[in-house]
């Protein structure tokens, strides 16, 4: 089985663009999976929580891609703080999360820690 996996991710082209954009897919998923997983209610809508597996699977999946060409601390951090600016952005604008000053300020530091990842890495 693992082999079958090797030889399916070991085809996939890589290059030093093609890391981030694997990387901007698996954030994508990963703000769907959470969003996913809020509407499944506690896992009590049978249709939501079947689709969180499928989201969450592909996310890891781009992950695992960019990590290819992207330090793991980077790739992860980045992933993580896009995920979570992502999913606290919906929380607010769909949700009627609150959206104070200090909580917008730290989503902005969250963004600033990423740009920061992004210009920091290779040094």
């Amino acid at each position: 089985m693992f082999s079958k996996f090797s030889a399916l991710f070991g085809s996939v082209p890589t290059s030093p663009v093609l890391v981030w954009v694997y990387l901007v897919f698996a954030c994508g998923f990963e703000v769907f999976w959470a969003l996913s997983l809020k509407l499944t209610q506690g896992y009590t809508h049978s249709g939501w929580t079947i689709a969180t597996i499928p989201l969450a699977v592909i996310s890891t999946g781009f992950l695992a891609l960019a990590m290819k060409g992207i330090q793991m601390g980077t790739a992860y951090a980045v992933w993580t703080g896009v995920g979570a600016v992502g999913t606290a952005t919906i929380g607010i604008l769909y949700f009627s999360e609150p959206a104070g000053l200090a909580r917008l300020g730290c989503i902005g530091l969250i963004l600033l820690g990423v740009a920061g990842l992004k210009l920091a890495q290779g040094q």
